[in-house]
């Protein structure tokens, strides 16, 4: 928007490049003019505030194996002038974490069955005083856990309590 002009005022696109509101006052004075004589009205101001556009500081992606517990990712912000809030979206579910949220990441445990890695791009969207900002995106890798049985070579039933019964290990034998 120019500094000054006559006639209506135009259209403009209002542009923030800092991290807080920044306001601009403009002073409208009304002159009408009939049969030579002008008549001014007093000044009429308005105030536009422009309100930043609200980020999100960087998260690193991040790489666990199933069965690791995640620990919460508490999201930051550089931006002032009103409480940032978050909304964030989770592309792959079946990693353990919900497929969407708002505020941060809660603790989860990784989860993958599978037999090769799979990855989670997490999607963050601030928002400052109802306004959307620039979304961020990280992504989880959950790596399987090796399938491998293990049974020992052992077993000797005598009632000692040592060697008693035979169990097999493995990641994902329950009983």
């Amino acid at each position: 928007l120019a500094a000054s002009g006559t006639g209506n005022l135009p259209s403009f696109t209002a542009v923030n490049t800092t991290g807080a509101p920044v306001s601009a006052t403009i002073s409208v004075v009304m002159t009408y003019t009939n049969g030579g004589v002008s008549c001014t009205s007093a000044a009429r101001t308005f105030v536009y505030t422009i309100n930043p556009t609200a980020t999100v500081d960087t998260i690193n992606n991040q790489s666990v194996c199933n069965g690791a517990t995640m620990g919460a990712v508490n999201f930051t912000s550089s931006t002032t002038g009103g409480t940032v809030t978050y909304s964030w979206t989770n592309s792959n579910p079946s990693i353990g974490l919900a497929a969407s949220g708002t505020g941060n990441i809660p603790s989860f445990t990784a989860t993958n069955r599978g037999n090769d890695p799979i990855t989670a791009t997490i999607t963050i969207t601030p928002m400052i005083n109802g306004c959307p900002g620039v979304a961020r995106t990280y992504v989880i890798t959950v790596k399987p856990l090796n399938k491998d049985v293990f049974v020992p070579n052992v077993f000797s039933p005598n009632g000692d309590g040592k060697n008693d019964i035979l169990y097999a290990y493995g990641n994902y034998i329950d009983k």
